[in-house]
């Protein structure tokens, strides 16, 4: 489904930046579909391209703005995390201090290295690690 949506959305952008860059400019800066005023040749009048551009660009905008806000509510979703009781049960479970203000006992210092030096087979008055 993203990859759906970003393809779609890609070749929006790429639509909406020709069909801008092919519109008139005003102030001939950098449009280039200006091509000179009096040319009487083609099947369209200047005008009526003129309108024909300016309604697809608006069609191909709208469907730009559609396709960003389903890419932010796809990944909203995706990105989802569980729900709030959940996440205080868990906080419980790993150590971190709930609202109450409980947290689980953790175990001291002390039996920690003890069980460090126990599967390390070090000497236990000194830490060091002896050779067997």
């Amino acid at each position: 489904m993203t990859t759906v949506l970003i393809v779609v959305h890609i070749m929006l952008v790429v639509a909406l930046i020709v069909l801008v860059l092919l519109q008139r400019s005003e102030g001939g800066a950098l449009g280039i579909g200006g091509g000179g005023g009096g040319s009487g040749g083609g099947f369209m009048s200047a005008r009526g391209a003129a309108d024909a551009l300016t309604k697809t660009t608006t069609l191909i905008a709208a469907g730009f703005f559609l396709t960003s806000i389903a890419l932010g509510v796809v990944a909203n979703q995706t990105n989802r995390t569980e729900d709030v009781l959940r996440q205080v049960e868990g906080a419980a479970e790993t150590g971190v201090p709930t609202e109450s203000g409980d947290a689980p006992a953790t175990p001291s210092a002390g039996s920690l290295l003890e069980d460090l030096q126990n599967e390390g087979g070090g000497d236990s008055t000194t830490g060091v690690p002896t050779s067997e």
